[in-house]
């Protein structure tokens, strides 16, 4: 029996998770948001999770129905990231373990979302989309590695839909992407954008400029409204990706694909690439913003998982980093 808690707080939301041998016991979750049009500044989001963690961490106590003395391992995101919130998290993670005396362990963020996609799912050995705010991988696992097939050359797709929705003026609440996907459902006329991949790798920055220009006086000539817009967007990430990731899953010779990722909840997402799946006679992995968003749960998990196989972080080692790639990292829970 192994009970683990993971701090998550790589960007604007914060998660504490406890995990006992793969069960959920609590997963509570506080974000940051901000006016609509603004972007976060890291300094304020590290505000926010210095002001929330303690809180946070007893309501994660008091639903796992948890003492401290019973936890075996804590677990916290060591990166990718932004600086100063990972920091103000690695710090209360750091000073928790050291007065529970217990083992801690830093957990790459994107291999958090794979093991609680793999949890929550049940998937085998999927392709897996990574898509985020911060992060837009292909990755397949292959000798003791999470091994990234594709990625985006410049911003994330996250970072994109969040960059458009600040153009439209757009809530974050409750995040930039849900309302897009919203607006998105009534959206009718396909305005063509521009459509970049280059082999395994996309790039977004393109489009997102050419809508930065345009957006404007698309809209006030009539010809498209903000719905259509939104539709356009999405339509256009949405089948870069699914061709990316098709061409991983036929490069592996793969019949799984796992979406992971706070983008990865998006339903029309997942309808495309359950529509190429089904092409292929492969099956499709998803869940809900539950687990797909940031969560504490998911670094527990994977801290757990490294934990049980012989991996412990040295104190002088829990640092963060903001730029720690998913193949950093030496997989040794899996065969």
């Amino acid at each position: 029996m192994t009970i683990a808690i993971g701090f998550e707080g790589s960007a604007n939301k914060l998660g504490i998770g406890i995990i006992k041998d793969g069960n959920i016991l609590s997963n509570p979750r506080d974000t940051f948001i901000t006016p609509p049009g603004e972007g976060f500044q890291p300094r304020d989001v590290a505000q926010h999770h210095q002001t929330h963690i303690l809180d946070l961490l007893q309501k994660a106590l008091d639903m796992a129905k948890v003492d401290p003395s019973e936890i075996d391992i804590v677990c916290y995101t060591k990166g990718p990231g932004i600086a100063a919130p990972l920091v103000s998290v690695a710090v209360v993670a750091r000073t928790l373990a050291q007065i529970w005396k217990k083992p801690i362990i830093g957990v790459n963020h994107c291999i958090g979302h794979i093991e609680m996609g793999r949890l929550v799912t049940g998937a085998d050995n999927p392709i897996v989309l990574y898509v985020s705010g911060g992060n837009t991988q292909i990755i397949a696992y292959n000798e003791k590695r999470y091994r990234i097939f594709g990625e985006t050359i410049d911003i994330a797709v996250g970072n994109c839909l969040d960059r458009f929705a600040r153009l439209m003026k757009l809530s974050n609440d409750p995040s930039p992407g849900y309302n897009i996907e919203r607006l998105a459902k009534d959206g009718k006329k396909l305005l063509q954008l521009p459509y970049t991949v280059k082999g395994m790798d996309v790039s977004f920055s393109g489009l997102l400029s050419y809508l930065e220009e345009r957006a404007d006086s698309l809209l006030l000539s009539g010809k498209y409204t903000k719905e259509d817009l939104c539709f356009s967007l999405q339509e256009t990430i949405f089948a870069m990706l699914v061709e990316t990731t098709e061409r991983a899953m036929a490069h592996c010779g793969s019949d799984e694909v796992l979406l992971v990722g706070g983008v990865g909840c998006n339903e029309r997402l997942q309808f495309m690439m359950q529509t190429m799946c089904r092409e292929r006679q492969a099956r499709l992995f998803a869940t809900d913003d539950t687990f797909c968003i940031d969560n504490g749960a998911m670094i527990a998990q994977a801290g757990m998982q490294m934990f049980q196989s012989g991996q412990v972080t040295h104190f002088e080692d829990t640092t963060i980093t903001q730029r720690f790639r998913t193949d950093e990292v030496l997989v040794t829970w899996r065969d």
